[in-house]
C-alpha cells in the first residue's frame, strides 16, 4: 500500500459588501480561509460548516464548490466552497489568533499565493478550478 492523501475543506465566506472572512492560524501565523481536515463521517459541505463555525464563530450556508487544490508536497487535497454568513459574530478560537473580514486587495497582499488563489477563485468564477501548489506557490503540471 502506497502513500495516501488527506482531504481538507475550507470556506470562503463572502459578506454582503464583498469582504471575505479569514483567520490567522495560531500554529504558523498565516492568514487563510477557515478550514481543516474532513472527518470520515461527514459530507464535504457539513465539514465546511463545522470548520468555519469552530474557527470563527460564524454560521454559514454553503453555496457551491469553487475549487480543488492539491498540496503536492504534503498530499493534501483541499475542497473549497463559497459560503454566505448566516449567524454569529467573528471570534477567535483555539486554532485562530485573529478573525477578520478582508477585502480582495488585502487577501492578495497578506496571504500566500496558494491560499489567496482559493479566495480569488471563489470570488471570480462560476466554474470550479483545479490547481496544484507546493504549500506556498502554485505549481504547473
Amino acid at each position: 500500500m502506497g502513500a495516501s492523501h488527506s482531504v481538507s475543506v475550507a470556506g470562503v465566506v463572502v459578506s454582503a459588501d464583498g469582504r471575505v472572512l479569514v483567520i490567522r492560524r495560531r500554529d504558523n501565523g498565516a492568514w487563510e480561509p477557515p478550514g481543516g481536515v474532513l472527518e470520515l463521517d461527514e459530507s464535504p459541505e457539513g465539514g465546511v460548516v463545522r470548520e468555519v463555525w469552530e474557527e470563527t464563530g460564524v454560521g454559514v450556508r454553503v453555496e457551491r464548490l469553487t475549487g480543488v487544490y492539491k498540496n503536492m508536497a504534503r498530499g493534501i487535497i483541499a475542497l473549497v466552497f463559497r459560503c454566505t454568513p448566516t449567524t454569529g459574530e467573528p471570534q477567535t478560537s483555539p486554532e485562530s489568533s485573529a478573525v477578520e473580514w478582508f477585502t480582495p486587495q488585502q487577501v492578495t497582499q497578506r496571504m500566500s499565493e496558494a491560499y489567496a488563489i482559493r479566495v480569488l477563485d471563489a470570488l471570480s468564477t462560476q466554474t470550479p478550478q483545479v490547481r496544484t501548489h507546493d504549500g506556498h506557490h502554485l505549481t504547473h503540471p
